[in-house]
C-alpha cells in the first residue's frame, strides 16, 4: 500500500489523471469541511519511501468536497467549493485558478467533466441546483432544477453527450438530458438520502446508487420500478461509489465505517475486498484507468491510500 498524509486537510474526492498514470489529485478541506480553508493536493506516485509525493498545492478560502480532471488537457482541473465556486486550475500556473465561476448559492459538492464532448462540465450545489460550464466562458450555460434537497453527485454520462445524472437528499436518481429542462426519468432509488452514483462502463443502461441506507443498488434504467441487485454490508452511510473501467461488474464503495469495500456482483458471495485500515470516514475513491485493479482513497483521517487488488 502507498500512503500519503494530507497534513491538515481532511480528504473529500480523490481522482486518478485520465492522461497520467502516476499522476492524482485529492481535494480536501480543513476542519472536516465545517470552517476554514480548501487544498488541491496533486500527487506522483513514485519510488519515495510511502510511494507518493506531492507535486504541487493549491490553497482556496474555503474547503474542496470534489475535484475533476479535464478530459482535453492534461494540466488542468476542476474543484468544487463551499463557497458556492466551481474554480478551473492549470497545475504548470501560479496558485490561483484560471477560472473562478461563483453563481451557486450554497456548497457544490460536485464536478464532474463531460468524457464525449470534453468541453462541458457539470456542477451539483446545496442550493438544489445543477449548472453547465464551458472553460471558455464566464457565466453558466443553462441550469436545471428539479431536485428537492441537496445534490450530492452530479455525472455526465460515458455514452451518450447529452445526458447526466445526479443524485440527492430527496432519495431519487434522476437522468437529464441539455437539451431539456426536465430530468428524463427520476428513480425513487432509496428510502434515504443518496450520496453517491456511477455509470457501469460496460452496459449503457446500468448504474450503481449508494446511500445513507447503508445500501448499494444497481439498477437497470429501463426498468425504473425495481433494482437489479442490493450490496448490503457497510455498516454506516455510502458515501462514494464507483464502477471499475476495466470490467463491468466490479464496484468499489466508501463508506463512513472507515471501509472501502470492492464488490463482484457476478459473485455469489459478492464482497471482494475490505479496505479498513483508514481511521476516520472514507470519502473519496477512484480507479487508475492505467493500471488494472489499482484503487485510491482518501478519509478524514488526513490519508491517501493506494492499494492494488490481489
Amino acid at each position: 500500500m502507498l500512503t500519503f498524509k494530507t497534513v491538515g486537510y481532511n480528504g473529500y474526492a480523490v481522482q486518478f489523471s485520465p492522461f497520467v498514470e502516476h499522476k492524482l489529485a485529492c481535494a480536501s478541506a480543513a476542519n472536516f469541511g465545517l470552517v476554514g480553508n480548501g487544498r488541491l493536493f496533486i500527487l506522483n506516485l513514485d519510488t519515495t519511501p510511502n510511494g507518493m509525493s506531492m507535486e504541487r498545492m493549491f490553497d482556496t478560502q474555503d474547503g474542496l468536497f470534489d475535484c475533476s480532471w479535464s478530459e482535453i488537457n492534461e494540466n488542468q482541473i476542476v474543484t468544487a467549493s463551499g463557497d458556492g465556486s466551481v474554480k478551473l486550475w492549470d497545475i504548470t500556473l501560479a496558485e490561483f485558478p484560471i477560472r473562478n465561476w461563483k453563481e451557486h448559492q450554497r456548497e457544490v459538492f460536485s464536478v464532474h467533466w463531460n468524457y464525449i464532448k470534453k468541453d462541458t462540465i457539470v456542477s451539483g450545489s446545496w442550493d438544489q441546483t445543477i449548472k453547465l460550464w464551458h472553460p471558455e466562458h464566464l457565466q453558466s450555460l443553462s441550469t436545471f432544477t428539479g431536485h428537492t434537497a441537496c445534490i450530492y453527485s452530479t455525472l455526465w454520462s460515458p455514452y451518450n453527450a447529452d445526458l447526466f445524472g445526479s443524485v440527492s437528499g430527496d432519495r431519487t436518481f434522476r437522468l437529464w438530458d441539455i437539451k431539456t429542462p426536465r430530468p428524463v426519468t427520476v428513480i425513487p432509488a432509496h428510502q434515504d438520502e443518496i450520496l453517491s452514483f456511477d455509470w457501469n462502463k460496460y452496459r449503457n443502461q446500468t448504474i450503481v446508487t449508494g446511500s445513507v441506507d447503508t445500501t448499494l443498488r444497481i439498477w437497470d434504467l429501463r426498468f425504473p420500478d425495481r433494482e437489479v441487485k442490493t450490496l448490503q454490508g457497510h455498516q454506516y452511510a455510502v458515501r462514494r461509489v464507483k464502477y471499475s473501467p476495466h470490467s463491468g461488474d466490479i464496484i468499489a464503495s466508501a463508506s463512513y465505517d472507515m471501509t472501502m469495500r470492492v464488490w463482484n456482483t457476478a459473485a455469489m458471495n459478492p464482497l471482494l475486498m475490505l479496505h479498513n485500515l483508514h481511521t476516520e470516514f472514507v470519502l473519496g475513491i477512484d480507479f487508475n484507468l492505467y493500471v488494472e485493479g489499482q484503487i485510491v482513497t482518501c478519509a478524514w483521517d488526513e490519508m491517501v491510500h493506494v492499494i492494488q487488488l490481489a
